[in-house]
This record gives structure tokens, C-alpha cells and sequence, in this order.
């Protein structure tokens, strides 16, 4: 893994900070488990500006809208933004229905999809996980059902992020009941305004609002069949390693133990001794560094390798697992510290940080989002070390 950036990679993060210091102010980053419907569109707004520079999809080829760039300064993006607290939008267009239909997709669907993803134009949810299948997606049972020109979709998907921002759903539906469960499952873009499609709200630990989606008899043309019929599974998995490198996440995260450890070098919130003076807090702050920095090497390998044409897959899952236990400890950490003002939230005057500490110990009881700590270390022992089933 080469560490260093080249110098137009290290012009273009200087760049990126200028912008980001001069159009994201501290009262409207991100607040962890407070996301309020006026900072998801100031994120829409960020994410625009971010388009009109080129930048936004800065690693796709230009032809598809991107910057022609490569997964380094896309890296450098995501890390930035996380760091600044940008509120999350497009990230499942941009991450993972992209990448996608530059793979699979017909030169229609590229014409049709791909541009408004780059000028980040629309949302996209996902719609993997269903009422009766959560890890074991091989199970699904949205049924899509052939009727000439059209398919008949049936059934729900469940944990749906972003649903009620989202224009599209990127969905997994099975074409051949008869086959075996990893096969006869096709992948699909669905219009969320086509009649027949329902979203129920679901709330998260986190403040996010998911939704419940309910496919009843819906109509669906076979231009909105990604790649090949009863394929939809490998097309899916094959993509889904480039959401793992979580570099925004890593950094998303990082800010906030900057931020505590600024925090615990002042005066404690009595008014006592800096909480840094103590030889135990000092002790768990850098054992703390040390993960984060663990993290955030984890998360550029990925980015390294997938510059230099591998494809991550064990080494996806270790970085996504490792940051998801790293979080936690982190926040328990700076709970059992600050004590009864950890469980402050944001908008109580006396709340650290903005009470982001509250907000990302809700946060990291979040563990099954892009599959759970049991699948990745599944992964991580059978493709990375070759063990049996």
C-alpha cells in the first residue's frame, strides 16, 4: 500500500477544505442521532455544489458525468465530508447504483441514470433486506413475476434508508421461484412514485426514519431489469464491496473523537481539573488514537487496492468490521468518562459537544447496517483465510 497522496491528489484535499470551510458552517454539520429535515437538504445542497466542481462522483469516468478521477480522490472526498460533518445524501446512487450500471447496465440505463446521480439530482434507497430475511439475503421472497414487457412485483422490503428522500429503490426481487436460492434473483430500479408501492414509517436507534415497503401488483418495464434475468444476486454482490471501505463513516467518527479529546484537555464540565489529567482518561485516549488510526489505514487500503484494480472483499469486511467495534468502544469509552453528561442530547445547553456523544452511542448499537458483525467475520474467515463453511 503506497501511503503518500501524489501532488494533484494532495492539491485537490486542500481544494476540497477551502470550499468545505467557506460553505459548511458549524450549525449546519451534522449532529449525531439528530438529523432534521432542513440539514438532509442542506446536504442536497452540498452535494450540488459539489457536482457543479466536478466532484461529487470525482472518481467515475468523465463519460458517465464523473471527474475521471479514480477511487483516491473519491477516498479524499468521502473522508473530508465525513470530517466536516456534511450531512449524508446520494450516497447509495453514488456508491452503489452507479458502479453497478457502469458494470451491468445497458448504454440506455447508463444515458438514463447515470448522469443525475453525478449531478447529484436524485436519491436511491436500497431495497435488500425483507420482514422474513435479514443477513441471509438468499432467502428473499419480493416476488417478480414476468407479464410480457412488464414484471408483477410482490411482497415488502424492510430497514429501507433514505425511502422517504429517495426517487428510486435498487432492489432484489426473485424471478425463478424453482431455482436455487442464490439464483433466480434479478436486481432492479424502481420508480418509487409507480402505483402500487407503499412506505410505512420505521424509526431508528440512530434519528434516521426508515420505512417498511409494500409492493402491491406493481408494474415495472423490463428497462428497469439491471444486467441479466436471474443474475441479480452476483451483479449485487459484486458491487456491494465498494460501499465498505467507510471512509466517510471512519471520519464521521474521527471528528467527534477530536472533538472529546479537545474537550477533556479543558476545564471538566464542573469546573474541576481538565478530564486529561487524569492518567486514566489519558490512557484511554490514546488507546482510542491508536483504533482510529488502526481505521482509518483499513479504510485506505481498500481505496488503494480498488486504485489499483483488485477487487476487495475480505479485506472490505475488515475494515467495515473493525470501524464498527472501534465506534463503540469509543463511545463507551467517552460515556463511562463524562459520566451523567454523556446522556445529554443535542439542544441541552449543558451537552458536550453538541451532544454528539449521546447521539453516537445510539449510533454504534447500529451494527447490522451493510450486513452484520457475524457475516463479515463469515467473510472475512472463508474469502480472506480460506476456512471451511
Amino acid at each position: 500500500m503506497d501511503f503518500d497522496f501524489t501532488v494533484e491528489q494532495n492539491r485537490f484535499r486542500e481544494e476540497l477544505r477551502e470550499f468545505l470551510k467557506a460553505e459548511v458552517p458549524v450549525e449546519k454539520q451534522e449532529v449525531f442521532g439528530h438529523l432534521t429535515e432542513e440539514q438532509y437538504q442542506f446536504g442536497r445542497h452540498i452535494n450540488r455544489k459539489l457536482a457543479e466542481q466536478g466532484w461529487l462522483a470525482i472518481g467515475w469516468p468523465k463519460e458517465h458525468g464523473g471527474g475521471g478521477k479514480g477511487p483516491i480522490e473519491q477516498g479524499i472526498l468521502n473522508e473530508d465530508l465525513g470530517y466536516w460533518r456534511v450531512p449524508k445524501s446520494g450516497s447509495i446512487g453514488l456508491g452503489i447504483v452507479g458502479p453497478a450500471i457502469m458494470v451491468f447496465g445497458t448504454e440506455d440505463q447508463k444515458d438514463r441514470y447515470l448522469s443525475p446521480i453525478a449531478k447529484g439530482e436524485v436519491e436511491y434507497c436500497q431495497g435488500f433486506s425483507e420482514p422474513n430475511v435479514g443477513s441471509d439475503l438468499g432467502s428473499l421472497e419480493l416476488q417478480a413475476e414476468r407479464d410480457g414487457d412488464e414484471y408483477i412485483l410482490n411482497g415488502s422490503k424492510m430497514f429501507t434508508s433514505y425511502a422517504f428522500h429517495a426517487d428510486y429503490m435498487y432492489l432484489l426481487a426473485r424471478t425463478d421461484p424453482q431455482a436455487q436460492k442464490h439464483r433466480g434473483i434479478s436486481l432492479f430500479i424502481a420508480d418509487l412514485k409507480t402505483p402500487g408501492i407503499d412506505l410505512s414509517p420505521l424509526p431508528y436507534i440512530n434519528g434516521e426514519m426508515a420505512a417498511q415497503t409494500t409492493f402491491d401488483n406493481v408494474r415495472l418495464p423490463l428497462s428497469c431489469l439491471i444486467g441479466e434475468e436471474n443474475r441479480g444476486w452476483y451483479h449485487a454482490m459484486t458491487t456491494l464491496d465498494y460501499e465498505r471501505s467507510g471512509l466517510w463513516r471512519y471520519a464521521n467518527v474521527r471528528r467527534v473523537f477530536d472533538d472529546f479529546s479537545t474537550f477533556c484537555q479543558d476545564s471538566a464540565p464542573d469546573g474541576g481539573q481538565p478530564l486529561a489529567d487524569h492518567p486514566l482518561v489519558r490512557h484511554q485516549l490514546a488507546r482510542r488514537r491508536l483504533g482510529m488510526e488502526t481505521w482509518k489505514l483499513l479504510c485506505w487500503n481498500v481505496a488503494w487496492m480498488q486504485s489499483s484494480g483488485a477487487v476487495p472483499n475480505a479485506e472490505a469486511s475488515i475494515a467495515f468490521l473493525y470501524g464498527s467495534e472501534e465506534r463503540l468502544r469509543f463511545a463507551e469509552m467517552a460515556m463511562e468518562v463524562l459520566g451523567p453528561y454523556a446522556t445529554l442530547k443535542t439542544g441541552s445547553p449543558m451537552a458536550p459537544i453538541l451532544g454528539n456523544i449521546e447521539g453516537i452511542h445510539r449510533e454504534a448499537m447500529h451494527l447490522h447496517g451493510a450486513g452484520t458483525t457475524e457475516i463479515h467475520r463469515n467473510i472475512i474467515a472463508q474469502r480472506g483465510l480460506g476456512m471451511p463453511r
